[in-house]
């Protein structure tokens, strides 16, 4: 039997949170309506939930699809995480190191660098707003890490494709890659949250921006672009809605029937 209520997921940067990382006010008031109408709201980022807290807490939203689909949380609750195995990470530090490569490893609660400065690391966390992290190159032999941060000009990736065709490497800024784990992508991680509501994929929404989303998009049965896309996410879209700093969010659920 369908259900009345829907699932929506929103991705953050250049979705819910736009250039200068402000949250615009019409996005906001969508959101409080749709939860008081009984939706379910889940957050669906590359970011770690150390950087999605803030943000989490002024929406009122407990449950997030972290790191790209790694790490999952239904209503405060950890349901799902895939980490790194820890001999590719170490393959692939390796790799990057020969190359002039830097990367940044993340877990839930902290990240930090291989190397102690690089600009193209300042400028991609930078734009997170978050500094520099601290270096520590064997982070990843202490604990659980479920995504890595590629900083490498456009195209240079591709070589790490061909060398680690286990791993997926996903690009969000001009500088930088993000490497997920085996298995690894929003979609999965996201079929693991709707498992858990019984939903059925096409009862989900899914609000997006970028490469990242493209997963997201085929898996929910109403995928809606950000303005603000590239023409390639645009095309993969079911609907197109304005920029994030154009009420976006807002003319994006009336586009698809959920607000009015």
């Amino acid at each position: 039997m369908l259900k009345t209520k829907r699932v929506l997921f929103f991705d953050i940067d250049g979705t819910l949170l736009d250039e200068r990382k402000r949250l615009p006010s019409s996005a906001k008031e969508a959101l409080r309506r749709l939860q008081e109408a009984g939706h379910e709201l889940v957050l669906a980022s590359g970011r770690s939930p150390f950087m999605i807290a803030r943000l989490a807490e002024e929406l009122r939203i407990d449950s997030y699809v972290g790191f790209n689909g790694q790490y999952v949380v239904l209503r405060g609750e950890r349901i799902y995480t895939n980490p790194f195995r820890t001999d590719d990470l170490r393959a692939l530090s390796g790799f990057a190191s020969r190359r002039g490569h830097p990367l940044v490893y993340l877990n839930e609660g902290q990240m930090r660098s291989s190397v102690n400065y690089h600009p193209y690391v300042d400028e991609c966390i930078g734009s997170l707003r978050h500094e520099h992290p601290a270096c520590d190159p064997r982070f990843y032999e202490r604990t659980d890490v479920y995504q890595t941060m590629l900083f490498c000009r456009e195209g240079e990736e591709r070589a790490y494709e061909a060398a680690f065709p286990g791993l997926r490497f996903v690009r969000w800024h001009p500088r930088s890659v993000d490497v997920l784990p085996t298995g690894g992508s929003k979609a999965n991680g996201i079929a693991q949250l709707i498992g858990r509501l019984d939903f059925d994929p096409e009862q989900a929404y899914a609000f997006g921006d970028n490469l990242n989303d493209v997963e997201m998009f085929r898996y929910v049965g109403h995928s809606v672009a950000m303005g603000n896309a590239p023409e390639a996410v645009k095309k993969l879209a079911r609907y197109v809605t304005t920029a994030v700093d154009r009420d976006g969010i807002a003319n994006g659920l009336r586009l698809v029937g959920l607000l009015n």
